[in-house]
């Protein structure tokens, strides 16, 4: 334990680690706060963004799409930031507590101004926020164990990957109906009354985007708390660059050119680890560019759908409320029935569960293809079409990312455990600048798009079908290698 009064090592324990509860706890809070307001960036962008003079000034569904998928790529590209700040600097915790105040103000940026420069300034800090915590956050979950207690990790993850689904649920049912302005029923229609007044002021962009900025200061909050119950990693950025130059040779190479000097001293070792763990990439962003439109393309075919379902018309942003039910209920699931039935038959090592999974998200996109063609011959069809979508999706979701977000962590090198979960999160930042590509180059200049309809779809269908196709021929030559943190 350091002066500080903080662990700097894991416990010797073979049991749950006691820092482990506000970090899912932290978790929980800061996904509502980010998928609330998530949910409803392409509806405000195509409905209630305005102008400086208070004006309607909507995108198409189009350009909502792009840049929708603009800033995706830039949440998780900003990785990088936060992984080298927290490694190398600042360490885990004071990278994440920091960047969350950033965050909080890119919330509240948006709730108080509606205008595309609001949008750009709130939609930046956020990107920067949420991306710079995201890889010490999910590092910060691994560098809890052990030896005596890593059998816990998988499990862990899944509780990990539970909290943020568990928030998420109830922001996308919550924040959807809070953007959806008020319409006062028939009979009060006319009446100024407080309490339609008190409607229409709830139901508002101030209150849709203020919410999820009051639940991530209470993240911030709830991390806090936390702080001397769990470990602390200390920077180092010697031991950090260490594991990229050997400073020994690097010094026996003086009076060299800088360039020969650094090409002596590279750590080939830490150089071959990163190539692998590089490699899966491009397959899973792949899975990432169409995992992320349920959010922009599947809101807007839900929104040409027939939402009525228990005695209620579901607004079509609130449908993907069903994705983080599925995962609260398909997580535990695999974990304890269709893996180790899958094992039995043969060893479901990470890899296989990310190429089952690959295969697995191409069929859902064939479903909303299928049903996005219905639509184009001018049916309504039923929104449990895209439910049962959605049942696909989140089944390869279970296994592509939770088992990457684990396998990331696993087998990066000891001191680049924030910067090797950029893996995973690039992954995930190439994803939606591939989607926001397409997106903007569909655009025509007389507002028409070369893919409309369920071609749109089917052109997805096929390159996810391509793409788990080559991951299936690649996969059985990576090599890997695990680490995790030495305990006290």
């Amino acid at each position: 334990m350091a002066e500080s009064g903080y662990l700097t090592a894991p416990l010797k324990t073979d049991r749950m680690p006691p820092g482990v509860p506000y970090i899912v706890g932290n978790e929980a809070a800061e996904r509502f706060s980010y998928y609330g307001m998530n949910s409803i960036l392409v509806v405000f962008m195509t409905t209630q963004l305005r102008d400086a003079h208070g004006h309607l000034a909507v995108m198409t569904e189009a350009q909502a799409n792009a840049y929708y998928h603009t800033f995706g790529s830039a949440v998780y590209g900003l990785c990088v930031v936060g992984a080298v700040l927290s490694d190398a600097f600042l360490g885990k915790f004071r990278t994440i507590f920091w960047l969350s105040i950033v965050y909080c103000f890119g919330h509240f940026a948006l709730a108080l101004d509606h205008t595309r420069l609001g949008l750009a300034v709130g939609l930046g800090l956020i990107a920067l926020g949420a991306g710079g915590i995201k890889p010490c956050v999910s590092a910060n979950v691994g560098d809890q164990f052990g030896a005596s207690n890593q059998h816990l990790l998988p499990r862990v993850y899944s509780w990990f990957y539970f909290s943020i689904n568990f928030g998420s649920a109830f922001s996308t049912l919550l924040i959807p109906w809070l953007l959806q302005p008020y319409t006062a029923p028939p009979h009060a229609a006319g009446a100024a009354t407080s309490s339609t007044a008190f409607q229409q002021a709830l139901h508002s962009p101030p209150v849709a985007f203020g919410v999820p900025g009051i639940l991530m200061l209470l993240a911030t909050v709830v991390f806090w708390l936390g702080r001397r119950r769990f470990v602390h990693i200390p920077p180092s950025r010697q031991k950090w660059l260490g594991e990229f130059i050997r400073a020994e040779q690097f010094r026996a190479a003086s009076g060299q050119s800088l360039l020969t000097r650094f090409g002596k001293s590279l750590n080939l070792e830490t150089l071959k680890i990163l190539g692998n763990l590089l490699l899966p990439v491009p397959f899973i962003a792949i899975f990432w560019a169409l995992w992320n439109q349920n959010f922009s393309s599947w809101v807007e075919q839900a929104a040409k759908m027939d939402r009525h379902l228990f005695g209620h018309e579901w607004l079509p942003a609130q449908i993907q409320t069903v994705n983080p039910l599925f995962i609260l209920l398909l997580l535990p699931l695999f974990s304890y029935v269709v893996y180790p039935a899958i094992d039995r038959v043969f060893r479901l090592t990470p890899l296989r569960k990310i190429g089952i999974g690959l295969f697995t998200a191409t069929l859902s996109f064939a479903i909303v293809a299928w049903i996005q063609r219905r639509i184009d011959a001018g049916q309504t069809p039923h929104i449990l079409w895209q439910i049962l979508a959605f049942v696909v999706l989140t089944a390869a979701e279970v296994m592509v990312s939770v088992t990457h977000l684990e396998f990331a962590y696993t087998q990066a090198p000891r001191r680049l455990k924030s910067l090797v979960m950029c893996t995973y999160l690039g992954a995930i930042s190439l994803g939606n600048v591939f989607a926001a590509a397409v997106n903007f180059f569909i655009q025509n200049p007389d507002g028409t798009v070369k893919l409309a309809g369920a071609s749109y779809f089917w052109f997805f269908t096929a390159v996810m079908l391509g793409t788990a196709i080559l991951f299936a021929i690649f996969s059985p030559f990576y090599r890997g290698q695990t680490f995790l943190q030495e305990e006290a």
